[in-house]
């Protein structure tokens, strides 16, 4: 039972970044593994009703499970991770944006009179679209070239100069605050969606599209997931390092 009451106690994105299988968990219960992975699981079962004892079984089971290979991300060094994150997701979300917002423009079109919803779906999601554009910029011109540049300072025991933006801490707390701002944009669009469910009348474009919907999600999650949980603190940590 004290074990049981420790756990608890664990934040959500420690959990996810330990074992990335615990994801699927917290996604049934609907609890945010990415953007508010920093509660703890008591103070999420909490907030959603749930018992955190069951909840604390089935991550278990999941985590007691053989097979199933996870990444252990946690171990990677953090230039080896942003240039991952770079490569994989950033290169996702420029990928599927156009494709996603041509489907979209064609649901509106013929299926817009009778789900007036797709309208605010496409809105969303051009929004978030063109959110993602600058944030990954951002990311790419700024944030990651200076975690790069401490990684290879402490390797060559190096100094590291003061960036423009002071501390690094200033552009992770600007990325995480746009990060909450995708994370309730799609929490819309699920609700939207039916949680990714067509309607009985859809044809195959409007399938498509929501299973991709649903896709690019996922991908968000794990995307903001290696950011928030991993990336970001061990960034601040190796800063503080320099003094």
């Amino acid at each position: 039972m004290e074990v049981l009451e420790k756990n608890t106690k664990k934040e959500i994105g420690q959990y996810v970044a330990e074992d990335f299988r615990t994801a699927a968990i917290f996604s049934k219960h609907k609890i945010d593994f990415c953007c508010q992975g920093n509660r703890t699981v008591e103070e999420a079962c909490d907030k959603k009703g749930i018992d955190s004892n069951q909840l604390i079984e089935e991550l278990n089971r999941v985590l007691n499970s053989k097979g199933g290979e996870t990444i252990d991300y946690k171990s990677w060094p953090l230039d080896l991770l942003a240039e991952y994150i770079e490569k994989k997701h950033h290169r996702y979300v420029e990928e599927k944006i156009p494709v996603l917002r041509q489907f979209l423009d064609k649901l509106c079109k013929v299926h817009g009179s009778r789900h007036p919803e797709l309208f605010k779906i496409n809105e969303l999601f051009v929004a978030s679209a063109g959110e993602l554009a600058s944030h990954m910029k951002k990311e790419e011109l700024i944030l990651f070239p200076f975690i790069k540049k401490m990684v290879k300072a402490k390797i060559e025991n190096g100094a590291v100069q003061s960036p423009q933006f002071g501390t690094v801490e200033n552009p992770i707390a600007t990325m995480m605050e746009e990060h909450d701002n995708e994370g309730a944009r799609f929490r819309e669009i699920d609700a939207l969606t039916n949680n990714y469910n067509p309607p009985a009348d859809a044809c195959n474009t409007y399938k498509v599209t929501f299973a991709m919907l649903e896709e690019f999600e996922k991908d968000l999650h794990l995307h903001i997931h290696l950011e928030n949980n991993i990336l970001f603190p061990e960034a601040i940590k190796l800063e503080e390092q320099f003094g």
